[in-house]
């Protein structure tokens, strides 16, 4: 499967209450199924359909197995500290060391977050295998200049706790290539999902309340049943009128042929088609704008102003034959 570069955009991501898998996020989902699908042995709609679940459940999967991560940084860096203690001839620094990063309390919160804990139990996920990558990100963090200015600030408080990981999954483990290749190494449903998954659990974190204690709510996957009915038929869609909206592509792309046209142009044309023609409730340019963006990101430098054009003249002629109805959703 192509290597798809990550969306450093997601237009709804924006809103005040955060959902783990939005409809931007499903749209490049399903963008990633559609071209595995037509690159791959031609499995069934029905395995696609599948297919799709798994990879957005694997996603979700991710952002309790990142979330895990600063818990495991922590215990990682009391166990040194500890180590350092119980050498044959400690130092005074060894026998008193500087504990603020080991006793954060936002790390503390979370490590109990019975959510947090009921999933890695159910789900099996663990750090155990990938311990270079803890001692990794730790070097990185302890070099950190963010890591001096908390470890050395006169005092201390919960904002301060939460602040310094919001600045950690920022600054060093989203932009750390070793880490990213780790991520992509333990699932190929992880490949690109590292910076929207970081952008959610930065979410995360600013959300945190001390108050709330190991019952503090996390994001959940789905924001209702909706969004998985949205993924659901829009896949199902896409693949089963490919033969109408390729011929709809190939009517309005001039003097190209289709063979001619990059393949992912295609399979984004094909997935706009599928969702403005599938759901009268969202609008056209909503949809438009969504793919582009998505082609700015997936495809090539000119992706963007040429499928635009074509699903725009599309759009008119299916207005003009009155065969595209959209009805305002109250």
């Amino acid at each position: 499967m192509k290597k798809f570069l990550p969306l450093h955009q997601i237009n709804d991501a924006s809103a005040t209450i955060f959902f783990m898998i939005n409809r931007a996020l499903l749209r490049i989902k399903i963008i990633q199924i559609l071209y595995s699908y037509y690159k791959g042995d031609g499995q069934s709609i029905s395995l696609a359909e599948k297919e799709l679940f798994f990879s957005i459940e694997k996603t979700y999967e991710l952002y309790f197995h990142l979330l895990q991560f600063s818990v495991e940084i922590t215990h990682y860096a009391a166990n040194k500290i500890d180590a350092r203690r119980n050498k044959l001839r400690p130092t005074d620094e060894d026998l008193h060391p500087n504990t603020r990063f080991i006793d954060n309390r936002f790390v503390s919160q979370l490590s109990g977050n019975k959510t947090l804990q009921e999933f890695l139990k159910e789900n099996k996920t663990s750090w155990v295998n990938n311990q270079d990558a803890i001692k990794s990100i730790y070097e990185l963090i302890v070099a950190s200049e963010s890591y001096a200015d908390y470890m050395n600030a006169e005092t201390s408080d919960y904002t301060a706790d939460k602040d310094i990981w919001r600045k950690i999954y920022k600054k060093i483990i989203l932009m750390n290539e070793e880490f990213s290749d780790s991520i992509e190494d333990q699932s190929i449903y992880w490949t690109d999902d590292l910076e929207i998954v970081i952008s959610f659990i930065i979410k995360t974190i600013k959300r945190f309340d001390t108050e709330n204690g190991v019952n503090q709510e996390l994001l959940p996957m789905f924001k209702d049943d909706e969004d998985a009915e949205f993924a659901s038929g829009l896949i199902k869609n896409a693949l089963e009128n490919e033969t109408v909206y390729r011929k709809m592509i190939d009517q309005h792309t001039n003097n190209w042929e289709l063979d001619r046209i990059a393949f992912m142009d295609i399979i984004i044309m094909q997935a706009a088609l599928a969702e403005i023609m599938t759901f009268p409730t969202i609008p056209v340019n909503v949809t438009l704008n969504e793919y582009i963006e998505i082609s700015k990101s997936f495809s090539t430098d000119k992706s963007a102003t040429f499928i635009n054009g074509v699903l725009d003249n599309i759009v008119k002629e299916l207005k003009a034959d009155n065969k595209l109805i959209k009805v305002v959703k109250i």
